[in-house]
């Protein structure tokens, strides 16, 4: 991951990771050491990059990873994105360790971390901050939402931050993202207030 950019660094994982694991405590599923144990390794594997091969799988073979819990956190890894999910590969079927794994990397985009984690990526990319004459895709399939070009920082709060907190998986994740998505549309109103000149 030190290739990455800030947003998506190793501080991410450890914060998804300590979201997952306190998201299934408040969720009564952390008592089991297996999905403790799958939860923890999932979170902190989310974000390697898949064209690299499989240097996940690889590293839980070369700990001795018993092979269903590996094709378990494999399965959490390879489902978990917001581009799978509009691209229907997620469906209503997942269990509760995916649903906290999840939910943690969704809750790190919100609120003031996923503030400061959006614009950092958009820099990485140099991104337009915001464009007033690029609307937000409202139609978003797989495909547009990977291709970034011609889009503003500040859509991305449309196109998919501002729809997290619906899509949570976990009682305790919905009610913590109820609070980091009022963060974010009160920064979002300062922020037009303030490009408009009227702040």
């Amino acid at each position: 991951m030190k290739g990455n950019d800030a947003s998506h660094d190793a501080a991410h994982a450890f914060r998804v990771r300590d979201l997952a694991l306190s998201l299934a405590l408040e969720e009564g599923i952390s008592s089991s050491s297996d999905s403790a144990l799958i939860v923890e390794l999932a979170a902190l594997l989310h974000d390697i990059d898949p064209s690299d091969g499989k240097i996940v799988e690889n590293f839980l073979d070369k700990e001795g990873m018993e092979e269903s819990k590996k094709m378990r956190i494999l399965s959490i890894i390879k489902e978990m994105g917001f581009k799978e999910e509009i691209g229907g590969v997620t469906g209503g079927n997942y269990s509760p360790e995916f649903g906290v794994v999840q939910d943690a990397d969704r809750l790190d985009a919100i609120g003031a971390i996923g503030i400061a984690r959006c614009f950092t990526f958009g820099g990485s990319r140099n991104s337009v901050l915001h464009d007033p004459n690029i609307k937000p895709r409202s139609d978003l399939s797989k495909e547009k939402y990977i291709n970034k070009d011609e889009q503003s920082t500040l859509n991305h709060f449309h196109e998919k931050l501002l729809k997290l907190k619906d899509l949570m998986r976990t009682k305790a994740g919905r009610r913590r993202a109820e609070k980091r998505h009022k963060f974010m549309e009160e920064f979002l109103e300062e922020f037009y207030e303030e490009w408009d000149g009227r702040a």
